[in-house]
């Protein structure tokens, strides 16, 4: 083992009491460290890595730096007597041949193989340069995680680097050392998923996730009491953060002590009314379970005996349009029981303005951790046939708001509209959850067709973040003017592909640019996600880019993923395609009394999301479809979506509002499976196969039938009825 120099230890003896002093670093798998030389890959967030690295490492680390920082004047003379080793992208060879030399010698050599620092906190691209250092010294390579440092001052959150006021002394920092790769298997790939596999370790390991959701909404209300909370696009009416916290808490005692069920339906739209009701249902330390009115009736009698629902709460207006809802044995009316809680409310009103938080949570007997106890009950879409009931913890979606948190980095001046349903899970975590606790104003509006009436909300309101489906982003194109949208900053799309012609139109008639990003009900919800650009300190500096076209972003921090085979799920290359598997905290819990549904989507930890996609070497992610899209014809996955997409194209539908035509596969005895065209619109069928056929269509993805529908179907969040569709495909009357 290599000895160092009189005047290093001195130096290691002085940093190590100036890190501590900032910092309380937590080093992880130790053990995973190789006794004589390796090579160390680190993600790289702040200015100040590699003392953290230094502190957590029980040996002296030697890193390859930039040579215009290693002949700073200042930092010189101590870089070198760290043994740091230079080095200019022009001239690498010997910075190669110096790593590999000490890497020889036994010490630990360092490359941050990403060459310059995250300004999103998500991982970049990672450069070569440490694989031909790994070869040459036929070195073993370690990746580690280094956790938490997004916010703190050194790093590049909030747009800038060290003009921030900490958010604490004493930083919790985690630092995780993975498993030693041979050099040979220490590729771009392999060590990007190790990566993420660690900082998913490190993330689900935050002591803050194992919080009660309740706990969550009740610090976050406490700050700034009397700023607006929620406002009601309907009447414009609002409720301060206090005088929420307030009716939601005196509501919450009522249920506490008139209803003993674990969980309570919510039959409401997006509302005042359903953000205090759901708020009051996880207070009293119940599950709220918003049911989609839209769905039917059968689908909901389903439903309430599958929760083992018997209290709805709802309001008299609602309950008077949805006739035929089956409700339960007890409905409670919130307008006829909030007026005679008045008092209550006041009281509450004034205890959360007035006590410290612990105090107030106490007086709510709201438990110290939620962790995997069932905290929010949602329904899948149900696409492909009954809605399957997904159980989220505590843990998932205090996790997924943590995520959305480090990736959106929310100002205080900051305003959502929530026009999407809670039941659906983009509403309920990012328009209802998020919000609450990391305070950002919410503007209510139960129709998100009327795109009109919400555009008018975004203008007088001055919304800022815009979070919806694409079929209901369409609608925009005819009803919004570009001065009511011009103080949105940000404008995602969810739960469906957004179409690239969509997006182009979008910004060419509003100018606003829109970002898909990527998620599933039992992600709760989020995954994935493009972003806009950060913004540059320095004119002429290199872009990173946070989003590109045809991808769904970047992963959030803390999920790790996997690509497997879809028939025989042996792993493949991140960069190959295949079926998507992920893990991390946001993971659900599993679908409620179904074990063996549970069981064919979760192991050991591992989501199988049912959607075929890769990834590029930036990081982006690519959904090519899901699973169920995709039709197995002579051997070949045939994209469902491609196709589609393709004809639209070429037959010039892309301004419709409304879906004019759906890919369907059909049994074929010949071939296994065959491809119907549901079309709403006439279509030349010989007309369509020959443009088809010049556009270098492949013979197996050209339709061999064509069903004419009158409409195609749709679920109310606007994402193809599959069920419905394959109906429709197996009637008489196709068109060959």
């Amino acid at each position: 083992m290599p000895s160092t120099s009189r005047t290093e230890r001195a130096l290691y003896l002085l940093g190590r009491p100036l890190v501590r002093c900032f910092y309380r670093v937590t080093a992880l798998r130790l053990e995973n460290l190789p006794a004589g030389g390796f090579l160390l890959v680190p993600n790289h967030i702040t200015w100040v890595d590699a003392l953290i690295l230094q502190f957590a490492c029980p040996r002296p680390i030697r890193y390859v730096i930039d040579q215009e920082y290693y002949y700073k004047p200042i930092l010189h003379p101590i870089l070198r007597t760290i043994g740091c080793i230079p080095i200019s992208k022009r001239q690498s060879h010997a910075a190669v041949r110096a790593a590999a030399e000490k890497i020889a010698e036994g010490e630990i050599v360092c490359v941050f193989p990403e060459g310059e620092l995250e300004r999103r906190g998500t991982l970049l691209r990672l450069q070569r340069g440490y694989e031909v250092i790994a070869r040459h010294a036929k070195a073993q390579v370690v990746p580690v995680w280094l956790d938490q440092l997004w916010g703190s001052i050194f790093s590049f959150q909030g747009g800038r680097f060290f003009r921030k006021i900490p958010k604490r002394i004493r930083y919790p920092v985690t630092v995780a050392f993975g498993e030693p790769l041979e050099a040979k298997a220490a590729d771009v790939a392999t060590v990007r998923e190790e990566l993420l596999k660690l900082g998913e370790f490190c993330f689900s390991r935050r002591p803050s996730l194992d919080r009660h959701l309740a706990e969550g909404c009740v610090r976050g209300l406490k700050r700034r009491p009397f700023a607006t909370a929620v406002v009601d696009g309907t009447d414009h009416t609002q409720l301060s953060r206090g005088k929420l916290l307030g009716a939601a808490a005196a509501f919450s005692r009522f249920l506490r002590k008139e209803f003993p069920d674990g969980r309570i339906a919510i039959v409401l739209p997006a509302s005042k009314a359903s953000v205090v009701a759901n708020l009051a249902v996880m207070l009293a330390n119940k599950v709220p379970v918003d049911l989609n009115f839209t769905i039917g009736r059968a689908a909901n009698e389903s439903c309430c005996k599958r929760a083992e629902l018997r209290v709805a709460i709802s309001a008299t207006p609602f309950i008077e349009r949805v006739k035929d809802f089956p409700w339960p044995e007890r409905v409670l009316k919130l307008d006829d029981l909030l007026p005679h809680m008045k008092r209550q409310i006041i009281l509450w009103w004034i205890l959360s303005t007035i006590l410290p938080a612990r105090l107030l949570l106490r007086l709510l007997n709201i438990p110290e951790k939620g962790g995997h106890a069932e905290a929010v009950l949602l329904f899948t879409s149900g696409t492909t046939g009954e809605p399957k009931a997904a159980v989220m913890s505590h843990r998932n979606v205090m996790g997924n708001v943590s995520q959305f948190r480090e990736l959106l980095d929310a100002k205080k001046t900051d305003a959502i509209l929530a026009s999407l349903p809670f039941f659906h899970t983009f509403g309920s975590t990012v328009t209802l959850w998020y919000p609450l606790i990391e305070g950002v104003r919410i503007v209510t509006y139960p129709n998100p067709l009327d795109a009109g009436k919400c555009a008018a909300l975004i203008d007088r309101c001055k919304l800022t973040f815009l979070l919806l489906t694409p079929t209901f982003l369409r609608l925009y194109l005819r009803k919004a003017e570009p001065e009511q949208l011009k103080t949105l900053r940000l404008i995602i799309t969810g739960a469906e592909k957004l179409s690239l012609d969509l997006a182009s139109h979008f910004e060419e008639r509003l100018h606003k640019k829109v970002f898909e990003g990527y998620g599933l009900t039992e992600t709760a919800p989020v995954v994935s996600v493009n972003l806009p650009n950060p913004e540059l300190p320095k004119l002429g500096e290199h872009v990173q880019p946070s989003s590109r076209l045809g991808s769904v972003g970047r992963l959030a921090p803390g999920i790790a993923a996997e690509i497997r085979e879809p028939e025989t799920d042996q792993k493949l290359s991140l960069y190959d395609s295949g079926m998507l598997w992920l893990r991390g905290v946001n993971i659900f819990e599993g679908y409620l009394h179904d074990p063996k549904r549970t069981a064919e989507i979760l192991r050991d930890g591992w989501l199988k999301t049912g959607d075929v996609g890769r990834f590029d070497e930036d990081g982006f992610l690519y959904i090519e479809g899901r699973l169920s899209r995709f039709s197995k014809i002579g051997g070949e996955m045939v994209p469902h979506e491609a196709i589609e997409q393709k004809i639209i194209e070429l037959l010039g539908l892309s301004g419709r509002d409304e879906r004019a035509l759906a890919i369907v596969g059909v049994q074929d005895e010949a071939k296994g499976e065959a491809l119907v065209l549901l079309s709403a619109i006439d279509i030349d069928v010989a007309e369509l196969r020959k443009k088809l056929q010049e556009a270098g269509v492949p013979n197996l993805w050209i339709p061999k039938h064509v069903q004419r529908v009158d409409t195609i179907p749709v679920l109310a969040s606007g994402k193809l009825d599959l069920k419905r569709c394959q109906e429709c495909a197996a009637m008489n009357g196709v068109t060959r």
